[in-house]
């Protein structure tokens, strides 16, 4: 295997991820489970809405040398221990091998250069195997970075199915992720199902203030003093997905529109890096509408 090129990139660590139903025990099964295949644990974080009985979730991080070898050992444990006996939900990455993520992008591209950025300089530890667009203002940019660009015009008229379909044909079976850099189409609850894995969105707002267009124009018309943004999983209701980070700034009466345009560009770029990092690092756990972030 090829050395990790992203400092959150760790040779011979594995993360676990645990949740279900809360009951006593489950601690002390996951760490001696760990110990007797020879882990050590080096992040160890839980957290339970209930000790009687409510959620659980626990998110641990250990260290294995040649855990390549022994992972399929380690996962049928896991399945006997915590799936049989205690009913519990888990997952379980290699923390060395990074997570493929495609971006989607249209004509603003604060986000899109944002993310390539922090991907060069090893800031995330993600490959970047495609960006697709609707426009190509950004093509030559996408690929100084040396990342593949994809023109998918945007389909006039409700039925987004053509351009849905284009789009699949590059994503299915080539991600593990997908992020929206602001990307300005609606994705159909068809193209979620037949992608099968996560979106992030990013929204210029908090939500769900200032839905829909110039969003700033809003703003400043309502004479708001904080403006902020908000990232989330996309779900088939819009913009109504589990949130994994939001932030905000101050603002006056003297800042115009494209200067609260520039700020909110500013807090946009950084609650999405920080989710998409996040992400790749498996801190996020979905809990119905709800998320639990490590």
């Amino acid at each position: 295997m090829a050395a990790p090129t992203s400092p959150h990139l760790h040779a011979d660590h594995a993360c676990l991820i645990v949740h279900g139903n809360d009951k006593p025990g489950i601690v002390a099964a996951v760490s001696a489970l760990i110990t007797r295949n020879g882990g050590n644990i080096v992040a160890f974080d839980q957290y339970s809405d209930d000790p009687t009985g409510g959620a659980y979730f626990q998110r641990v991080v250990f260290h294995r040398p040649g855990l390549d070898a022994v992972l399929p050992t380690i996962e049928a444990d896991l399945a006997e221990t915590l799936g049989r006996g205690f009913d519990l939900e888990w997952s379980i990455t290699d923390q060395s091998v990074p997570k493929r993520m495609a971006i989607l992008a249209s004509k603003q591209d604060h986000c899109l250069l944002d993310l390539l950025w922090r991907h060069r300089r090893g800031d995330l530890p993600v490959t970047i195997p495609m960006v697709i667009s609707n426009h190509t203002t950004a093509a030559d940019d996408v690929r100084s970075f040396g990342v593949p660009f994809f023109h998918i015009p945007s389909v006039s008229g409700p039925d987004k199915s053509a351009s849905e379909a284009e789009i699949l044909k590059l994503l299915v079976g080539n991600v593990d992720f997908v992020v929206l850099a602001r990307y300005m189409q609606i994705l159909s609850p068809e193209f979620l199902d037949a992608l099968g894995v996560p979106v992030i969105n990013i929204h210029h707002s908090f939500l769900p203030a200032f839905i829909g267009a110039e969003p700033y124009k809003k703003a400043k018309e309502r004479g708001v003093k904080l403006i902020g943004a908000t990232s989330h999983y996309v779900t088939s209701d819009l913009d109504e997905g589990p949130i994994i980070d939001q932030d905000t700034i101050r603002v006056t009466h003297a800042d115009t529109v494209p200067e609260l345009a520039r700020r909110g560009a500013d807090v946009e770029r950084q609650v999405l890096s920080r989710a998409v990092l996040w992400h790749a690092q498996d801190r996020v756990i979905r809990h119905g509408n709800h998320t639990i972030v490590f």
